[in-house]
């Protein structure tokens, strides 16, 4: 099992953050370019929850969203080609006294097949490159959608 953790600063607030992470509609892939528009189905979303499938690259994982706290959202894995056990994501939001937004991803990866469990050995070593330099893209395209610069 792989879990990582990465910490970026953002000029985008928590609720422009949140705002981006739960808009489920089309061009999602411009804001997380792991998630492919063709791959993305809700089957359920209410007040601060909804139930998602997504992914790309032959991978995918039905995730349970839950944004009820303002400051956090944890994506919890649900179902997936590859992944299981604790396997999921959290976004916590911390404002800092700069006006800017102190934002920390833990990403927990449990593969639940041979594909998932080397994925997961690759992702908690050379992975984490990749997966950080997605994130920075990710934090770079929520802070362009508000018209925000880099901190």
């Amino acid at each position: 099992m792989a879990t990582i953790h990465f910490t970026e600063r953002t000029s985008a607030t928590p609720e422009q953050f949140v705002a981006c992470l739960t808009d489920f509609g089309p061009g999602r892939r411009e804001l997380f370019p792991n998630s492919a528009d063709e791959s993305l189905r809700v089957h359920a979303e209410g007040p601060g929850r909804a139930d998602v499938t997504e992914g790309s690259g032959g991978v995918w994982e039905r995730l349970h969203y839950d944004w009820s706290d303002p400051h956090r959202v944890v994506m919890t894995t649900v179902d997936s080609n590859v992944w299981g056990g604790a396997s999921g994501h959290t976004y916590t939001f911390t404002p800092l006294p700069d006006g800017t937004t102190r934002l920390d991803v833990v990403v927990v990866r449990e593969g639940k097949n041979l594909k998932g469990r080397v994925t997961g050995l690759l992702l908690g070593g050379v992975g984490k490159g990749l997966l950080g330099g997605a994130l920075r893209k990710t934090v770079a395209a929520v802070e362009a959608r508000h018209g925000l610069t880099r901190p």
